[in-house]
Parts: C-alpha cells; sequence; structure tokens
C-alpha cells in the first residue's frame, strides 16, 4: 500500500515539478511573474484534448503538439504585453497587474467559447492497459506521465548547461546589461526562454489531463496556486528547488489523500508554503537576499 501510493505521488509529482520549472525558469531569466503561465497549463491539455478528437492523434503526438502550440502562446502573449514593460524598466508590479488582467480575459473568453464542463480525451487514444511491477500497479499512461516529465527535464538542463543558447540564457539571467554589451541577443533569448516555458506549462497541461482525465478551461488557476506553493517551497528562481519541491509536493498530497482524507490533499502545499515563509523565506535551494545600507 505504501510503496504504491509513494509510486502515484512520483507520477503526479513529476507534473509539479515540471510545471514549477517552467515558472521558475521565467521568473528567473526575464525577471516577471507571468501570471498568464498558469494559462499556458489549460492551453496545453485544452489544444492536445482537441488534437486527438480533430485527427485521432496518439496521445504522444497531441503531447508534442499542445507543448509547441502552448509555447508559441506564451511568445506572443510576452511580445504583447510585456516587451513594453521591459523596454521602459517598469516595476515587477506592473507586470504582475498587466498579466493578471490578460489571464482574467483569456479564462473568460476560453469559457465562454467551450464551456466550463469537465472534458476526457477519448478512450480509443488512452491505453488503460497495467502491469504488476514488484506489487506495484503500474499503467502505461503512468509510465508516459514519468518518462515525459523526465525527459524534459533532461532536455532543459541539456539546454541550459550543454549549449550556446543555455549559455546566453544563464548569461543575461545573471548579468542583462554585460550580457549585451558581450553579444547576447536579449529579445532572442527572451524569445526563447517564453517558448521554454511556455512549452513546459502547456506539456504538465497535459499530463495532468492525462493521469485524472479530467480537463476544462480553469484547471490552471488551481494549478497556479500549487505552482507558487513549490517553487517559494524550493526557491524563487532555482531549477533545482523546483524540481525537488514538485516531487516533495506530489508525495505528501497522494499520502495525505491516502492515509487522511482525499480533502485534505489541496491544504499540503499551502501549509508548506506557510511553514516555508515562516522558517526559511529563501526556500530549501534559495539564497537569501543580503540588504545592505
Amino acid at each position: 500500500m505504501l510503496a504504491q501510493q509513494l509510486f502515484n505521488g512520483l507520477v503526479v509529482g513529476s507534473t509539479y515539478a515540471l510545471f514549477a520549472l517552467g515558472f521558475t525558469t521565467m521568473f528567473g531569466v526575464l525577471g516577471v511573474i507571468n501570471l498568464t503561465y498558469g494559462f499556458y497549463f489549460s492551453a496545453g491539455a485544452l489544444l492536445a484534448l482537441w488534437i486527438t478528437h480533430a485527427i485521432g492523434a496518439p496521445v504522444w503526438a497531441a503531447l508534442l503538439l499542445a507543448a509547441i502550440g502552448s509555447g508559441l502562446m506564451a511568445v506572443v502573449i510576452d511580445a504583447l504585453l510585456l516587451t513594453r514593460l521591459r523596454r521602459a524598466r517598469a516595476p515587477e508590479l506592473a507586470s504582475l497587474m498587466v498579466t493578471l488582467g490578460a489571464t482574467l480575459l483569456l479564462y473568460s473568453l476560453t469559457s465562454s467559447l467551450l464551456g466550463v464542463d469537465i472534458r476526457r480525451f477519448p478512450s480509443a487514444v488512452l491505453d488503460t492497459s497495467a502491469f504488476d511491477v514488484m506489487g506495484l500497479r503500474v499503467s502505461v499512461t503512468q509510465l508516459l506521465i514519468i518518462g515525459a516529465a523526465f525527459a524534459l527535464v533532461a532536455g532543459l538542463v541539456y539546454l541550459m548547461q550543454g549549449t550556446r543558447l543555455g549559455l546566453g540564457v544563464r548569461a543575461l539571467a545573471e548579468r542583462p546589461e554585460t550580457a549585451e554589451l558581450m553579444g547576447v541577443n536579449s529579445g532572442a533569448i527572451t524569445r526563447l526562454v517564453s517558448f521554454v516555458s511556455g512549452f513546459l506549462g502547456g506539456a504538465a497541461g497535459v499530463l495532468i489531463g492525462l493521469n485524472y482525465n479530467a480537463i476544462q478551461p480553469f484547471m490552471g488557476e488551481q494549478m497556479m496556486l500549487k505552482g507558487f506553493a513549490v517553487i517559494i517551497l524550493g526557491g524563487l528562481g532555482d531549477p533545482r528547488g523546483a524540481l525537488v519541491a514538485g516531487l516533495v509536493v506530489g508525495l505528501l498530497e497522494t499520502l495525505t489523500a491516502g492515509y487522511v482524507a482525499s480533502t485534505w490533499k489541496d491544504a499540503v502545499g499551502f501549509a508548506l508554503l506557510v511553514l516555508t515563509l515562516w522558517i526559511r523565506p529563501s526556500g530549501l535551494f534559495g539564497k537569501a537576499a543580503v540588504k545592505r545600507a
């Protein structure tokens, strides 16, 4: 029983980690808290649902296409809403308020067009088969979720650590002015980071939709709250913290639902958030800011 709950927690936690990784990458490099990120999560799931219904594409193809669509959407929204603020060096509150308004508009438009009813993937594209592994019941869908999440994380790590593009991203995150003087194209890097963040957010939406087979326009709203809890627990802007905290929150939620009550599982993340802010405000891996007089 415990081993099964831990495995189920790993499945959920890997999607939380993926979602938080995209969010914290966007903040760490661009320095903005973009509240439209939760909409990319919903958009990815809805796009994958449409792709499977419209053309009968397999789940892996729907996942890839939906994630790409969410990434492109993130680039467009960033260009429309945040580029002007970035050029004017507006304070962080300005981007927060602009993206909050955009999020409300996007959710309203989507719900008015599609309704708020829960939608499900067609049974023909879902492999519901399962098999036993050392006493664990493992489904093909769960393996797809874990495999896709870890493959995307590995791809992001390689992009950031093993390529010239990643070097430019890290340079822009550390010293934006110096990076530009050294020839880094800040506009191209900004678009790349927006695309990668939207890609990860959309992919996380598809994986959560597959796990529960329940999709609706406002699913990103609740996930955004959990995402805040995860990135604050791990340390805002720290990729390692996003990965670890996402897995921890997923495991604790699953154990709470299995051994306490399912109605309490959503409170776990927020309890961890409050405790983190009380005990270590910078998060597990974050560094406390040094203030000088």
